[in-house]
């Protein structure tokens, strides 16, 4: 069976979920990824290919239909990048059979084109949490039918060893080192934690951002390091005796990969509850979930305070886990729905209908749903482009006129609009 998978890149957790599903697809399963716009990082892509799987760029529109054509099943990796919204808009599109898997909640900006999850032959989220989402609610019964959920973050398969250390408890973070989605409850629980503790934060960080402005602030900053981005994720998760995760109520992560993986090495997890995280961690089984500040302050004593409790939360983390999210079960699930939906009738696709003609049409079908009025906010008037923000569509089509306008609508001086 020929999958053609349309990705604007496969970097990321994207690119990680990809690699680790293709080493355990069927050999008659024959994946070509055409990627539409040059990879930064070739790490995942090399992976793909020693699975057998075809790499290719998009050398434009009429190319990507061609391939498309080709296949048998058309799976569109689906966020809010705006080269994937040109792509749907403007790609003249022979009849498919669609799948959309879908790398953002939607239960916050961004949100989901309901009319989107109508038209694709099937619709698949990462996260159970992503059906709460407004634009789940909108859609008709058949609709419903479409929807799948097929998770992309997975375990270690090899569990480094754990290293054991005496004296000060360590706590690790690693992930997005940016408040767009680490909450800054972070910093407020480890400063009045009444016991010391290490604490060590692995991610991409900007030593004169936000974030290590409010490290240094606090009353104990020598409780934290910022280590950096780590290539081994499971050997900078080694030392640390506690995962502390707590991520703002909106953002826009789905299967969480760090998560999944701290768990899978057996470490008793702390998150909010947000929907994301409730998906994953079962409060005083796998993990413990707060709810506030001080629900975060009053865990963390709890969990520094009972080996018991660590090992008794990690050992069942590590065990749900490699029951329920593997590379080879999410394998299943796509063999599973491939098949199924090879077996109905390929569909001329429509998607400029539902995301528009223009680039600012496609910023604001990720941005209010049918009926809704467009509020600009602090996304619009950003001038980093931070991916899927108002300057990524304009960085990706500089000078197009309708970004001008929209940019002009979210002036201050102007009214309200859409």
């Amino acid at each position: 069976m020929r999958i053609l998978h349309i990705a604007p890149h496969l970097g990321g957790g994207v690119g990680k979920a990809h690699a680790a599903i293709a080493a355990a697809l069927p050999p008659w399963i024959r994946q070509t990824f055409l990627l539409l716009e040059p990879p930064r990082d070739r790490s995942y892509l090399e992976r793909i290919e020693a699975s057998g799987g075809h790499i290719i760029m998009a050398r434009d529109l009429n190319h990507v239909a061609q391939c498309a054509a080709e296949a048998d099943i058309v799976q569109f990796e689906f966020w809010n990048h705006p080269r994937l919204f040109e792509c749907l808009a403007r790609a003249e599109f022979p009849p498919l059979r669609t799948v959309f898997w879908c790398h953002i909640s939607g239960i916050a900006k961004p949100v989901i084109p309901p009319a989107l999850m109508e038209r694709a032959g099937r619709f698949v989220f990462t996260t159970e949490a992503s059906m709460i989402s407004r634009s789940v609610a909108m859609l008709s019964e058949a609709g419903r039918r479409k929807l799948a959920v097929i998770n992309s973050g997975f375990g270690f398969e090899e569990i480094p060893a754990r290293s054991l250390h005496g004296g000060t408890p360590s706590l690790a973070y690693l992930g997005t080192v940016d408040f767009v989605k680490m909450n800054p409850v972070f910093f407020d629980a480890i400063d009045r934690l009444k016991n010391d503790v290490s604490v060590r934060v692995w991610g991409h960080f900007d030593p004169a951002g936000p974030v290590v402005a409010r490290a240094r602030a606090s009353r104990r900053p020598q409780r934290i390091a910022f280590c950096g981005h780590t290539g081994n994720p499971g050997q900078a998760l080694a030392s640390a005796d506690i995962f502390f995760y707590p991520l703002q109520p909106d953002h826009y992560g789905t299967s969480e990969n760090a998560l999944v993986e701290a768990m899978s090495l057996g470490l008793p997890v702390l998150v909010l509850n947000n929907p994301a995280e409730l998906a994953i961690v079962r409060h005083g089984e796998t993990g413990l979930v707060a709810a506030s500040l001080l629900d975060c302050v009053q865990l963390l004593e709890a969990l520094l305070a009972s080996s018991e409790l660590r090992e008794t939360l990690g050992r069942n983390a590590a065990r749900h886990v490699a029951e329920t999210r593997t590379p080879a079960r999410a394998a299943r699930q796509f063999v599973e729905l491939w098949q199924d939906l090879r077996q109905t009738p390929a569909r001329k696709p429509d998607f400029r209908a539902i995301v528009g003609e223009e680039p600012a049409d496609w910023y604001l079908a990720t941005q209010c749903l049918p009926g809704e009025r467009w509020n600009p906010g602090p996304a619009t008037e950003s001038p980093l482009p931070v991916k899927g923000r108002f300057a990524h569509f304009a960085a990706a089509f500089p000078g197009d006129p309708s970004l001008a306008r929209l940019a002009a609508l979210s002036s201050p001086a102007a009214p309200e609009s859409r």
